[in-house]
């Protein structure tokens, strides 16, 4: 008995240390997820208030449910407090398993983020993870007395202190400069316009049309194989979904680039042949007066190598107030979606050095001196 219980031990201590890690590496991104469920919720009409406030405090919760994680993992490695471990495990793994349960039968919801972006897993494999995790736990709980400290006196504690101030130096880290392993679509060597494209094995979706039609006051629905004759008029359409497709969604399906006069000029710039700069900000806050010495002299060497820079953003006019009214740069300022930005820019701001449309190299606010040297 004591070996599998030492074997489930294991196991479930090296899985949430694990998973712990991989969020680590790039926390907005369980931040962005976390939005999504409550923003979801909220919308569901599921205590709308809290929804609200919870979704505003994301960050916090990511950095904690993060941080948790790895401590409780360590914690049962070493047997420090096992039956408070056990418990906040068992806690932990039930909300988990709700949350999974979610998003398989709820389908409103693609996927939890359990192991971030790096390792993503269908619905139906997340929630059997937990299922098993749980079982592991609930079986722990009744064998606890099989669990022994791990060391001399004193060391789980050390070793569980050791964990909290390593996990919180690398999401601090990261947060700073960039995640550690580049997972998203945005990568460097990445080829944007590509990737914005169907994939080639693309299976589209099936839908079943009804055309409704009217004529003298009467109203009738008619097939899309049996239209009626040109004295009828065409009044809506109907679509129903028979047989969902499978991978016809591109790795990159929300990010365009639009000028100041509304036209999308995503494959203009992408698609020139030379090196230019694009810097993402996401929002101009107080933060800014770090990096905009930095900014300048990116600006002004970018202006002696002849590669243009362009600002993206989905705050138009604040940043182009700053950027070009403020400080004339006279740069050009683009458009694009709010969540495309958060996924190509975990850092605010982020700049990428391209060549046409390939990520050639991406560095954090922290890091834009590392892009004069390029």
């Amino acid at each position: 008995m004591k070996v599998s219980v030492t074997i489930a031990r294991i196991i479930v201590g090296v899985l949430f240390i694990f998973s712990g890690l991989v969020k680590a590496i790039d926390p907005l991104g369980l931040t962005y997820k976390m939005q999504e469920f409550f923003e979801v919720w909220g919308r569901e009409g599921y205590a709308t208030i809290v929804m609200n406030w919870m979704y505003n405090h994301s960050f916090l919760f990511s950095i904690i449910m993060i941080t948790l994680e790895v401590v409780l993992g360590v914690a049962l490695l070493t047997g420090f407090y096992k039956k408070l471990t056990l418990r906040m495990l068992l806690w932990l793994m039930i909300f988990f398993t709700f949350l999974t349960s979610y998003v398989l039968f709820s389908g409103k919801i693609a996927t939890c983020g359990c192991f971030g972006d790096c390792i993503p897993l269908t619905p139906i494999q997340t929630f059997t993870k937990d299922i098993i995790l749980l079982l592991l736990i609930i079986f722990l709980l009744l064998k606890q007395q099989y669990i022994e400290p791990f060391g001399k006196q004193g060391l789980p504690l050390i070793l569980l202190v050791v964990s909290i101030i390593a996990v919180a130096m690398l999401q601090r880290h990261v947060l700073e400069h960039l995640p550690l392993t580049d997972c998203l679509p945005y990568k460097k060597g990445n080829d944007l316009l590509q990737l914005r494209k169907m994939p080639l094995n693309a299976i589209p979706d099936k839908f079943d049309y009804v055309f409704l039609y009217q004529k003298n006051g009467e109203k009738k629905e008619f097939g899309a194989d049996k239209l009626p004759d040109s004295t009828w008029t065409y009044a809506d359409r109907k679509q129903t979904l028979i047989k969902k497709g499978s991978n016809n969604i591109p790795k990159i399906n929300d990010f365009s680039l639009t000028d100041s006069a509304g036209v999308d000029v995503t494959e203009i710039v992408l698609g020139q042949s030379g090196d230019y700069y694009l810097f993402f900000v996401k929002e101009l806050d107080e933060a800014s007066v770090k990096w905009s010495t930095d900014f300048a002299k990116l600006w002004q060497k970018a202006k002696e190598q002849k590669r243009p820079v362009y600002i993206v953003t989905a705050d138009k006019d604040k940043v182009a107030a700053s950027f070009n009214t403020t400080d004339h740069y006279g740069v050009a300022i683009l458009t694009c979606d709010a969540t495309a930005i958060k996924t190509a820019a975990r850092a605010n701001p982020t700049v990428f050095l391209m060549k046409g449309p390939v990520v050639q190299d991406k560095w954090s606010w922290k890091d834009i001196k590392k892009a004069t040297d390029n």
